[in-house]
């Protein structure tokens, strides 16, 4: 949570209870406002982070980055005890934001990110410092987003943890078909990757599947109505360690080169998946003993990989094999300056980051957040 995720509670007391489930509520979610999101939803999300914010990684020791070119939306980076360069790229409008998701349009360099709260979607342009609303509160019937992603045809894809995924078109900002998850079981819909063949994947993080919609899929749900059905590619149940009953597991997914495999974590247990999307079976990463507790985005690059660690307010960098069976931790940094990070997305050598604020009267946790919401800048890792 590209793809869920995620509090700051350092003493979590509660314990999953079956809360995501999706009921005759979230069926009729259209009928209800923006600004009060479902009481389902919001405990789902409690359940989901409280299970991983018990555990956390300790920091590795610094490793130099070259610089990165500074962005023309953001300030000048400060300097933090963690090593890291933070810097404010863009803010976003409105005052119960939590924004949760975040991509990038390479064509256009343009970032769109996510409001979990109410499922707006902005739309951020450099040299603009403030995003515009690019989906609005409550569109279409979503009243939250999750993961996104952009694809080669000019495409919006947005997760909906209580339904599935919808597919906007960039230019006319049109639902193109939406992707429901069948039957009353419960689950998460949380993140999402690309494959460069088009496919999409996106991880469940109650059932710990993942689910896949493929270009033929898409034609085929265009052309009839608009609707399609979710269906899992891979079971990772036999996989992941046993965690609480119905604890989600799966969180963030990422592609290697080429669309070869895919990476998705176990934010409770720690471990890293491998997928083969050729043969559908999934096989557990050697991190060679370094766990990735509380992960929650992931962004690879070649054979790098970037992490974010949601309650501990960190990012690492992982070194990949060339086959995806291998990752060794490079660098680890913590820094409260992230303000609860969800996910993140690359582009040009700086890693944007979604500061969720979810702890601060948001999902998550009593207080007041600090507004504007903001997506940061972070360089040096």
């Amino acid at each position: 949570m590209a793809s869920g995720r995620h509090t700051r509670r350092r003493t979590p007391s509660c314990h999953w209870r079956h809360t995501i489930s999706r009921t005759a509520s979230s069926r009729t979610a259209s009928s209800r406002t923006a600004s009060r999101p479902s009481v389902r939803r919001r405990t789902a999300l409690a359940a989901l982070v409280a299970t991983t914010a018990a555990t956390a990684l300790t920091a590795a020791a610094p490793v130099p980055a070259p610089p990165a070119p500074a962005h023309s939306a953001s300030a000048a980076p400060a300097a933090h005890p963690s090593g890291l360069r933070i810097s404010t790229a863009y803010e976003l409008p409105g005052d119960r934001v939590y924004p949760e998701g975040i991509t990038h349009d390479p064509r256009t360099g343009r970032l769109y990110a996510a409001s979990y709260e109410t499922g707006a979607v902005y739309r951020m342009t450099p040299g603009h410092r403030v995003a515009e609303t690019f989906l609005p509160a409550g569109a279409d019937g979503r009243h939250t987003a999750n993961g996104l992603e952009v694809d080669r045809a000019g495409r919006l894809w947005v997760t909906d943890s209580t339904r599935g995924v919808s597919v906007y078109d960039l230019r006319s900002r049109r639902l193109l078909a939406r992707f429901d998850v069948p039957g009353d079981a419960p689950f998460f819909i949380n993140d999402l990757a690309l494959t460069p063949d088009g496919t999409v994947y996106l991880t469940d993080s109650v059932r710990n599947v993942v689910h896949r919609v493929t270009p033929a899929q898409l034609a085929r749900a265009r052309a009839t109505g608009g609707r399609g059905v979710l269906r899992p590619r891979f079971d990772l149940t036999g996989l992941l360690p046993s965690h609480t009953d119905r604890a989600p597991a799966l969180n963030g997914i990422a592609a290697g080169p080429g669309g070869r495999w895919l990476l998705t974590a176990d934010m409770i247990g720690g471990g890293l998946y491998r997928l083969d999307p050729r043969t559908g079976r999934a096989s557990r990463v050697d991190t060679h003993g370094t766990r990735l507790r509380n992960a929650d985005g992931l962004e690879t690059a070649g054979n790098r990989m970037w992490v974010v660690h949601n309650a501990d307010d960190a990012l690492s960098r992982w070194r990949l094999s060339h086959d995806g069976s291998r990752a060794r931790q490079e660098a680890r940094r913590s820094d409260p300056a992230l303000q609860l990070p969800t996910t993140l997305t690359r582009s040009r050598g700086t890693l944007y980051v979604v500061r969720s604020q979810f702890d601060r009267g948001g999902p998550m946790g009593p207080g007041t957040p600090r507004t504007p919401f903001t997506i940061a800048a972070v360089r040096g890792l």
